[in-house]
C-alpha cells in the first residue's frame, strides 16, 4: 500500500473519530435532570463588565432549587467549564473547593456550570468532596445566555463575577484550573 493510500485512510479514521465523539457529546446532552430557566436571549459574545446578570433558575445536582434573583446581595462566582471528571475541569473544582471557607467568608456563592447532567454532577462532587454547586446545562440555555461558547458540545471555560446588585463584575475568559480560585478570591478582596 502506499504512502497516499494510508494518508487517505488515516485521514477517513480521523474524521470518522471526529464525527462520533460529536454525536456522543450530542446524546449527552438531551439526557434528563439538566434544564435551565432563563428569559435571557441566547448570545453569541461574552457579557461585559457593568451589564445585568441575565436572570435564572434551575436545580443544583443535589436537588437544591437555584434562582439567582434570591442570591441579590451576595457576590456570586458563576464559573463554566467542559467536563466532570477531565483534569483541568478537576484542579479547577479542587482549587475552589480549597478556597470555598475563604470564598464564603467574602460573601460569595459558587456555582459551576457544565454540559454535563445531575448523576455526573453528584458523582464529580462526592468524588473531590465538592462543598458547592453543580448545575447541569445539558442544553445549553445557561451558558448560552453567558454567552459561553462550546468546543463539541462541551462548555468553554469562562468565569463571571456577579456583584451583590447582580451586574457583572468581572469576566475571565481565559482561565488557568489551577489558578484560578486564588485569582477570584483576590479579585472578591477588590469588590
Amino acid at each position: 500500500m502506499t504512502t497516499w493510500a494510508h494518508l487517505k485512510i488515516f485521514r477517513l479514521l480521523l474524521l470518522s473519530g471526529l464525527l462520533s465523539a460529536q454525536l456522543a457529546c450530542s446524546k449527552s446532552q438531551t439526557k434528563s435532570g439538566g434544564e435551565v430557566q432563563t428569559s435571557a436571549p441566547r448570545r453569541h459574545e461574552l457579557l461585559t463588565v457593568g451589564s445585568e446578570a441575565p436572570l435564572f433558575q434551575t436545580t443544583a445536582h443535589n436537588g437544591t432549587p437555584i434562582e439567582l434573583e434570591k442570591l441579590r446581595g451576595k457576590v456570586v462566582v458563576l464559573y463554566f467549564y467542559p467536563k466532570d471528571g477531565t483534569p483541568g475541569c478537576t484542579a479547577e473544582a479542587q482549587g475552589f473547593a480549597a478556597e470555598y471557607e475563604s470564598l464564603e467568608n467574602q460573601g460569595a456563592v459558587v456555582l459551576g456550570v457544565s454540559t454535563d447532567d445531575s448523576d455526573s454532577h453528584r458523582k464529580f462532587a462526592e468524588e473531590h468532596g465538592l462543598p458547592f454547586y453543580l448545575i447541569p446545562d445539558t442544553d445549553r440555555a445557561l451558558a448560552e445566555a453567558y454567552g459561553v461558547g462550546s468546543t463539541f458540545g462541551m462548555t468553554s471555560r469562562v468565569t463571571y463575577i456577579i456583584d451583590r446588585a447582580g451586574k457583572i463584575a468581572r469576566v475571565y475568559p481565559n482561565v488557568q484550573p489551577k489558578e484560578h480560585a486564588k485569582e477570584i478570591l483576590r479579585a472578591l478582596a477588590e469588590l
